[in-house]
């Protein structure tokens, strides 16, 4: 079985359903996501710490590669965490679904990632990258890649030029594929130049939303997805409610999206992207391998977080 190795901002997710008043009083903007730095951090965790808490691995490749090791694929993941409680957290969960993990330490507390969730569904971030953010180019062992068949890169990572790039440079030189997930629109925005170049000369499967899509295509829909396939052999959209449009090497298949009643939209794009990967790697058709990834997405959106509790793994409709 092929095997899949993931890169990128190793984050502790802590999951809380709050009121309207406590997200103000915290000084967040519904709706947002805000940078913080380790002083917020404390003082934020400092207003939480009698409200009941949901702790899991996070990051965008972090819950993509999780949920390719429930899958039963073998899977390995790099990051930066904290020599700290949290950094041990991650990595025994890592351990725990059976991902191999290729951690860097730091005496920078592990990154977390808050999410407050309020009644309506509606998410609100504050996300502390700590450890995360340091992670280098001259850290990564290359030798780590000689184990794997793909390499799937976190669109985060996209502002850190050096890192990226030799991360992509011995994958290819190595023979991995490598698939990549946009991330964000305002992140492709201002990188362009450098996201064109690595889909251009690099990345072999795209992942975007809509958002994504326009933001570095100027179209829409299956106009974008056709303008990346000029880039990619595979090519990604996806479009919300109305599902999403795969294209692999010229061929166009559309997968409707599965009725859901929608929790949390949290790490959808991330399962689907495991459910993807691990169609096409085990050769199922692109029919087959959307389904799969739409079926996941709209399983995990019913949950809060991005994970799948263990009922629902024991259901997953295609399983080699």
């Amino acid at each position: 079985m092929k095997k899949v190795l993931g890169i990128g901002n190793a984050l502790v997710d802590i999951l809380v359903n709050v009121d309207d008043a406590m997200i103000a009083g915290c000084g967040l903007q519904k709706g947002g996501m805000s940078m913080i730095d380790a002083e917020r951090k404390r003082a934020l965790h400092a207003q939480l710490q009698d409200v009941p808490q949901v702790c899991a691995t996070g990051g965008s490749t972090s819950n993509t590669i999780h949920a390719l090791a429930r899958l039963g694929m073998p899977a390995g993941y790099i990051g930066k965490v904290g020599n700290d409680e949290m950094g041990d957290f991650f990595r025994r969960e890592m351990e725990r679904f059976g991902v191999t993990p290729h951690l860097i330490l730091s005496d920078t507390d592990t990154g977390i990632a808050t999410t407050y969730i309020s009644a309506d569904g509606e998410r609100t971030f504050a996300t502390y990258l700590g450890a995360a953010a340091e992670m280098t180019a001259e850290e990564l062992n290359p030798d780590i890649l000689s184990q794997y068949d793909l390499i799937h890169v976190e669109g985060y990572l996209i502002f850190n030029h050096d890192l990226i790039l030799r991360v992509c440079q011995a994958a290819k030189a190595q023979g991995l594929l490598i698939s990549m997930d946009m991330a964000s629109y305002n992140l492709i925005e201002e990188h362009y130049d450098f996201v064109e170049m690595l889909l251009r000369d690099y990345v072999d499967i795209i992942f975007a939303n809509e958002e994504e899509a326009k933001a570095f295509t100027h179209k829409e829909g299956v106009e974008a997805l056709q303008e990346l396939s000029k880039y990619c052999s595979v090519a990604i959209v996806k479009v919300g409610k109305e599902g999403s449009f795969i294209q692999i090497n010229g061929e166009i298949t559309k997968v409707e999206a599965l009725k859901a009643d929608c929790r949390d939209t949290t790490g959808a794009g991330d399962i689907y992207a495991a459910g993807f990967l691990y169609g096409y790697l085990n050769g199922l058709s692109a029919e087959e391998t959307g389904k799969l990834a739409s079926w996941l997405a709209a399983r995990v959106i019913g949950y809060v977080g991005a994970k799948l509790p263990d009922e629902e793994w024991e259901q997953v409709p295609i399983k080699q």
